[in-house]
């Protein structure tokens, strides 16, 4: 049995967390291929070393010293070699790189890719795991996507069997050009290893228990899930759900591989389960959580008889690509559409924006409805359950939230609703009452029937 283990940033902030690793790993021989992120905070206060190597890339560039940061990012190696008693030479090795570092020599993605490197060499040893370089097994073409079929051939040529130590975040071109992945994208290395290795299960450990069906920020007893499919999960991921990289589902879903969120500071917890499909049975939770997130604005387009007018929309929404802006959702009327987009991705350009789509499809009215916050309601169990939309939507009315804008996707797993970002918080309390009780979210058995019409 293989298990692919990666331990995220701020599950290797320090001496302490690399001893609570080994235990897991110790504990289980499967575990023995594993994927680490660069050191994560240490206490809330503290900075990550991916965020520090950033500030030095900038310093760098800006001809502005960077030296209290090169020492802050070593010590902070330095304190963990020496607490664990390490051999690698990690100062002589760091000298290097902040020379290096100093003069400009490294481009801003090897530079930062240094960070996973190091604690990768660190943990290697005090794991006694062979140590391979992600350079040698993740493979990306020049233009920065990966390369799927070199990957799994280097992944093959390179990998240990008996387990080793890969970073995560980096790869390489065929020259050897370091390149990243989406910020949090050790999640993805883990993830690509699994696949190549076929692995049985990829498991994510960080300092959190698995998602919880709510942000605990907002609602205080939000319960954990225990279980939820990689459907699901890309539903609340892309809604603000953070605790795994959106794009990590992709791999194992692609090769049918579990995957479970685990709490490196509390490794007997069950965490979540992430499959491609779900138990189903009279104890299923109603809904499997609730996410969202602010700063979105919607640009409403009137026109009469737009359904009778071809083109209309394919026009309109061809401004928006002309400018890169992304439509994230599109309500539609008999008369009119609105395009909600991120605030932030028009910031610049809306006025620009508007009046192109004027010139474009003379519309009789343009609307901008700004300060939107979008929460979506996701669960495999609203599919064909008559009185759920109904129920969502009387409760929010009894807490006075406007819903300004609705939509479910076909599959029927979610519930999207606009509301006004000064309700955000409300909303969500409200959704996730709606569908609790004192012992947390209700099951399909609890769910009374809708009353059928006679």
């Amino acid at each position: 049995m293989i298990k692919i283990t990666k331990f995220g940033g701020s599950s290797v902030a320090d001496a302490e967390h690399f001893r609570k690793i080994k235990a897991i790993i110790d504990a289980d021989p499967a575990r023995r291929f594993v994927v680490v992120s660069a050191c994560g905070r240490r206490h809330k206060a503290d900075t990550k070393v991916t965020d520090l190597l950033y500030l030095v890339d900038a310093h760098v560039n800006y001809h502005v010293s960077c030296e209290d940061l090169l020492a802050d990012i070593g010590q902070r190696y330095f304190d963990i070699a020496d607490e664990l008693g390490l051999s690698y030479p990690i100062r002589e090795e760091f000298a290097a790189f902040a020379d290096r570092a100093r003069s400009g020599g490294y481009t801003t993605e090897e530079l930062v890719s240094r960070g996973e490197y190091f604690t990768a060499r660190l943990m290697a040893e005090y794991l006694d795991l062979p140590f391979i370089d992600a350079a040698d097994m993740v493979a990306f073409h020049h233009d920065g996507t990966l390369s799927m079929s070199r990957t799994a051939k280097l992944v093959k040529q390179n990998a240990r069997e008996g387990g080793f130590v890969m970073p995560g975040f980096y790869g390489a071109t065929k020259e050897g050009k370091v390149k990243l992945l989406d910020r949090g994208g050790g999640d993805i290395s883990g993830s690509i290893l699994a696949q190549c290795l076929e692995a049985d299960l990829y498991e994510n450990w960080t300092d959190v228990s698995g998602f919880l069906s709510a942000d605990p920020r907002i609602v205080p007893g939000a319960q954990p899930i225990p279980r939820i499919t990689y459907e699901e999960l890309r539903e609340l991921s892309y809604m603000g759900a953070s605790v795994l990289h959106e794009e990590a589902v992709f791999p194992v879903r692609d090769a049918g591989i579990p995957l479970v969120i685990k709490n490196t500071n509390a490794p007997e917890d069950p965490g979540t389960i992430i499959s491609e499909t779900a138990k189903e049975g009279d104890t299923e939770p109603i809904i499997t959580g609730i996410a969202g997130k602010r700063n979105f604005l919607a640009i409403n387009v009137s026109r009469d008889r737009t359904k009778s007018r071809i083109g209309f929309m394919r026009r309109a929404l061809s401004v928006f690509e002309r400018y890169g802006v992304s439509v994230e959702h599109m309500p539609t009327g008999v008369d009119q559409f609105a395009a909600v987009v991120q605030a932030a991705d028009v910031k610049d350009s809306l006025y620009s924006l508007i009046s192109d789509i004027q010139e474009e499809v003379e519309p009789l009215e343009i609307e901008v409805v700004e300060d939107l916050a979008l929460i979506a309601t996701v669960g495999r169990n609203l599919r064909g359950r008559a009185g759920i939309s109904g129920h969502l939507f009387g409760k929010l009315g009894e807490a006075g939230v406007s819903v300004r804008m609705i939509t479910q996707g076909c599959d029927e797993i979610n519930i999207i609703i606009g509301v006004e970002e000064r309700d955000f918080d409300l909303a969500i309390k409200t959704i996730y009452e709606a569908f609790s009780d004192e012992d947390g979210i209700v099951t399909t058995a609890e769910l009374e029937p809708a009353p059928r019409a006679l």
